[in-house]
Formats: structure tokens, sequence, C-alpha cells
């Protein structure tokens, strides 16, 4: 087993502590946290050893896994992999480019293994789908979500979006033409509500909306492609494909079109329900168990970020305007 130290006892790392207690692969060696009080509320009832050093922590343990706010994501990932430790990292990697591009270079450096919490790429929506013919050539996605102070630290680009850019990044495998963005800070000092179309080199058009001070919740990307419809609903973690083919439809949805008939599919791809936060911390001990690079690497990471600041910049320079 891989022994294993958790940074952050806040909502999300409490979650991440009960699946490291009871995973197969990990040993919690123990917590640390930057607030001496709710390190020892928390430990004392989920029965962890708190330290009091994060150094200290890191120093004991093969993984570090790291669940604070993005702007102490750099130096608890530095602290780890300078004494030659994985580092599993949640969304996004880190607070700026530079400092996430210099997360890469060293764990390179060091031979260790990061992985990046974009935990959409193991929900059973996308799992679903992602061994089909994907070729997008226009992509829709929405997430919407109610108001949760969690994550306010960042604009809702580096909180939200950041996981439907990792996702689209995936699915184009292609070079980014152009951005437009627009986005408006609604509740806190940083933008709430932000859209971003962007254009890829090989055609693609991609249309992303989200938002953290909506009334309802919404996770779903939509794909339409050639012959083909794809809809993921990440909240539900369901996929459907509706897709064309020659001939009468035994379904009865058939269309007559330029003197042809063309049968409506519709598909509903099996979804094996699932824990996505433990499948990806799992997928991490056994990644470096088999010394394989991670699902999301550092470098998925780091490309994510890129796009997302490349957004940010285009709704600041709009509301200079």
């Amino acid at each position: 087993m891989l022994k294993i130290g958790l940074i952050g006892i806040g909502k999300l790392g409490i979650l991440h502590a009960q699946i490291l207690k009871a995973s197969p692969h990990f040993e919690l060696v123990g917590v640390y946290d930057s607030d001496p009080a709710r390190l020892k509320s928390v430990c004392e009832e989920m029965d962890i050893m708190p330290y009091t050093s994060a150094l200290g922590l890191i120093k004991e343990v093969d993984v570090v896994d790291i669940v604070t706010p993005a702007h102490t994501h750099y130096e608890y990932a530095v602290a780890a992999i300078k004494n030659a430790k994985h580092v599993f990292i949640e969304k996004p990697i880190t607070h700026t480019i530079e400092e996430a591009l210099h997360i890469e270079q060293l764990a390179n450096e060091a031979d260790v293994f990061v992985q990046v919490g974009h935990i959409e790429r193991f929900n059973p929506a996308f799992k679903a789908v992602e061994n089909y013919q994907l070729q997008p050539m226009f992509i829709e996605a929405h997430r919407l979500s109610t108001f949760d102070p969690r994550g306010t630290d960042v604009s809702v680009v580096l909180d939200l979006m950041v996981h439907d850019l990792d996702i689209i990044l995936t699915l184009t495998k292609s070079n980014i033409r152009s951005i437009q963005a627009n986005g408006v800070s609604v509740i806190t000092d940083n933008i709430d509500i932000a859209n971003a179309r962007i254009e890829f080199d090989n055609g693609c058009v991609a249309n992303i909306t989200c938002s953290r001070v909506s009334m309802k919740k919404m996770r779903k990307i939509r794909l339409f492609q050639k012959d083909a419809y794809i809809s993921m609903d990440f909240l539900e973690k369901k996929a459907e494909i509706i897709k064309i083919a020659e001939g009468a439809s035994e379904t009865g949805l058939t269309l007559h079109l330029e003197g042809k008939e063309k049968n409506l599919v519709v598909i509903h791809p099996k979804s094996t329900p699932s824990n996505a936060l433990q499948e990806e911390l799992e997928s991490f001990a056994i990644c470096i168990q088999s010394n394989k690079t991670p699902k999301v690497s550092a470098s998925d990471g780091v490309k994510a970020m890129e796009i997302a600041h490349q957004v940010l910049k285009k709704i600041r320079k709009n509301s200079l305007v």
C-alpha cells in the first residue's frame, strides 16, 4: 500500500479522507490543515492522525494529496515534489500559469507523478462515450451551480469552466485558433458568470457557459458531428447518442431525405454507477504502482489552465472596453 498524506480538511478534503481511509491502495498516514481548530475537530471525529506541520507529514509518506484553496497549491506541491513525493492536486492545478509550468518541470526532473483533479474525466457519462468515434464540429457546454462560498477565491472560469475546458481539449485534440469571452462579477469580487466561444484549427467551435449564481444546477456537454448528436449529463451521470444511418428504421424513426431513407438510431450507452472521486484517486495509485502516466497529468492541468487564463484575459479586455 502507498502511504498518503492529506493536506486540507475542508468540505472536499473530508470526502478525500473518507475515500482514502477505505482504499485498498492507500494507507492514510495523517492530515494537515492550516486551521488548527478544524484539524483537531475533524481528525478526532474521523480517527485520523493530525499533523501540525505540512512538511512533517510530507516527509513520512509516498504520496501527497492537496485539497486546499488554489492559491496554496503551488507551495505544497513544490514541497512535496522536492521531497520526491507523488502528488495528487485538486483543480485548478495552481493559481498562475507560471506556477503550473514550474510544477510540471519539477515533477519531470524529480521523476514523480502528478495527477490533477479534473474529476469529470472519471464521470460515468464521459466514460460511457469516450470510446465512440467522437469528432465534434460544434460543442455546447453548460455548467451552472447555485452559490457556494467554497472556490470563490478564484473566478468561475478557474472554479467551474476549467472542468469543461479539460473535457473539450480531450475531445478536440486540436490547436486553438481564437477565443472570445465575456463575464460578470455578480456576488464576489471575481467573475461569477462567464461565456466563451473557442474556435479550433480543425474547424470545431465550442460555446461554453458557466455560472455559480444560478437557481438550478446543470452540467451538460452536447456534441454535434457528422451524422451524430452526443449528449453527456454529468449530474445525472448518463449519456445519449442519436445517429443517422441508411435504411428504414425498425423503431419508426425514419426520415425521407433526397430520395433516401435515413434511420434515426437512439443509443443509451451503458454507464456503470461509480464514485468519480474514488475512481480518480485509485486510478492514481494504480498509475504509480505500474509506472504509467496518470489519466489527467500535470501537462493536462497546465493546458486547461492556459486556456482558462486566455478566457479571463478576453473577459478583462472586454470589461475595460
